[in-house]
């Protein structure tokens, strides 16, 4: 197992293979979700260092998924995007730094791969 490992959810598929290429060209080892569930799942297979996750999704929005997050005690990197009001992305962002979570970052799309690489660290 890599020692980045990204895991990316958004249901945008197109969005979420664009994180994956960037990443891997910054050495990560990559799993793309679309659903909650299924992130979930990667979740617990995957133990990611770093996370991109989409605040506006149907099935499980973003928040509920920084309170899973929460939950599993995870204590790495998130990232926190959006397309729509930045408010959202920041509303998470307190919620994750509320329950301990220190390195969290907010990004609204559209984003550049430039500003997408120095999130990931590249």
């Amino acid at each position: 197992m890599s020692e980045k490992r990204l895991l990316v959810i958004d249901d945008e598929p197109e969005f979420g293979e664009l994180v994956r290429k960037v990443a891997v060209g910054l050495g990560y080892e990559v799993r793309v979700t679309t659903q909650g569930r299924a992130f979930q799942e990667a979740y617990h297979a995957l133990r990611p260092t770093t996370i991109v996750m989409d605040m506006v999704m149907p099935e499980m929005d973003g928040n509920e998924l920084v309170l899973w997050l929460m939950e599993q005690q995870y204590a790495a990197h998130l990232i926190i995007i959006t397309g729509y009001s930045p408010d959202y992305a920041r509303d998470a962002r307190a919620l994750a730094e509320f329950n301990g979570l220190r390195s969290v970052q907010t990004l609204t799309k559209p984003i550049g791969l430039a500003r997408l690489r120095e999130a990931l660290g590249g």
